[in-house]
């Protein structure tokens, strides 16, 4: 009789062979520290152009634990994590990236949180700066549990490099919007779009800081640390519109944005070298992620009426 899968690990990856191994020894340690769970792993290659497909076989020749290549050649993180989900049959679907290391009790960590709740349920953990040369972005340092407003807006409240989700929320809330993320016009909020509908519907959304990942990002330069951040208030911005007459929490969102600009002059961020007014930036740039959105629903629209009209 084979046995059930407790956790799913999901990892996407594209053109980062030299780096991967890494990720790779790591979910080996943490598989082997949980023994008495029943783990597999999905990776998938989102259509790589180095030596990757070859380094994935490698590595799952080897594991005494099942492993799942997939391959999705078109790029886009939520298009490669929708093909990935497709695989997983855990009870419980974890997704690190690419660039992240596990700690060693993480999968012990991720399922002694979720027997902690009752019900659906989506949990991220904490990411730690796993170079101390690369700036401190893309990480998650609270060290005590929280639980996300039902009706706030979740960007930020947990990230998709470490984030787990019982398999029934993925039946609640549908897939990824392939919109949104790395590679999609959106560039980025494909987890927060995620999170967002799921709270929605009543899904509770937890941060749990025993599940720990250390973050490689590798980003080292101010411009690179900027264009991220604006990438991030970019893809916001496009969720706003995406929700803006369907979900009053997104109304609500761009009002207290609006609102927080003043704090660029009562409480500003200094942490971001190549930002003045940070509140005022995230602002920007979420006006031009709202934008694009309606830019391209409306040029959609028009483009199948003259379609129709032919």
């Amino acid at each position: 009789m084979t046995q059930a899968i407790d956790v799913s690990l999901l990892i996407c990856t594209r053109n980062r062979a030299n780096s991967l191994a890494s990720t790779l020894e790591s979910v080996e340690r943490a598989a082997a520290y949980a023994g008495h769970l029943a783990v597999e792993v999905v990776l998938v290659d989102n259509g790589s152009l180095d030596d990757t497909p070859r380094r994935l076989a490698r590595w799952q020749a080897v594991q005494a634990f099942p492993v799942h290549l997939v391959q999705e050649p078109h790029p886009g993180l939520a298009r490669a994590r929708n093909a990935g989900l497709a695989h997983c049959t855990g009870r419980i679907v974890a997704m690190t990236d690419d660039d992240c290391v596990l700690h060693e009790d993480y999968f012990s960590a991720l399922c002694a949180a979720f027997e902690r709740v009752s019900g659906p349920a989506i949990i991220g953990g904490r990411i730690l700066l796993g170079n101390p040369a690369d700036l401190p972005v893309t990480i998650k340092l609270e060290d005590h549990p929280m639980v996300a407003p039902s009706k706030g807006f979740p960007g930020g409240f947990v990230m998709g490099a470490n984030l787990a989700f019982t398999a029934d929320v993925r039946r609640l809330t549908g897939c990824f919007d392939e919109r949104f993320g790395a590679g999609a016009p959106f560039v980025a909020a494909e987890d927060t779009d995620f999170l967002f509908r799921a709270a929605g519907l009543g899904v509770a959304v937890l941060y749990d800081p025993l599940m720990v990942v250390d973050h490689h990002h590798g980003r080292r330069d101010v411009d690179d640390e900027t264009r991220l951040l604006a990438g991030y208030s970019f893809g916001d911005g496009a969720l706003y519109a995406k929700y803006l007459f369907s979900d009053r929490r997104a109304l609500r969102a761009i009002v207290d944005d609006i609102l927080a600009v003043r704090f660029d002059l009562t409480r500003p961020v200094t942490t971001h070298a190549g930002i003045r007014r940070f509140y005022w930036f995230r602002l920007r740039h979420k006006a031009r992620g709202f934008a694009c959105f309606w830019w391209i629903a409306i040029r959609s629209t028009l483009q199948r009426i003259m379609a129709a009209g032919a």
